[in-house]
């Protein structure tokens, strides 16, 4: 299945929940070691976009925050 390429990528979870440190499950160490931090969150957009929504998405489980 291929997501659209509109689809919402919210800013506030690029900002807030991948770039941003947290205690738990943090993303944003590895994030930064590609390059990618809150001062520039608009380029880890286009990137995932332009990278990852081309690619086929595939269901693995229902989560919390959603589907995995």
């Amino acid at each position: 299945m291929k997501l659209p390429v509109d689809a919402i990528i919210a800013a506030d979870k690029i900002k807030l929940y991948l770039l941003k440190h947290r205690q738990e499950d943090d993303k944003s160490r590895y994030l930064a070691q590609a390059g990618y931090g809150v001062e520039n969150w608009q380029q880890l957009e286009r990137d995932l976009r332009e990278q990852i929504l081309v690619k086929d998405a595939v269901f693995l489980e229902e989560s919390a925050y959603g589907q995995l």
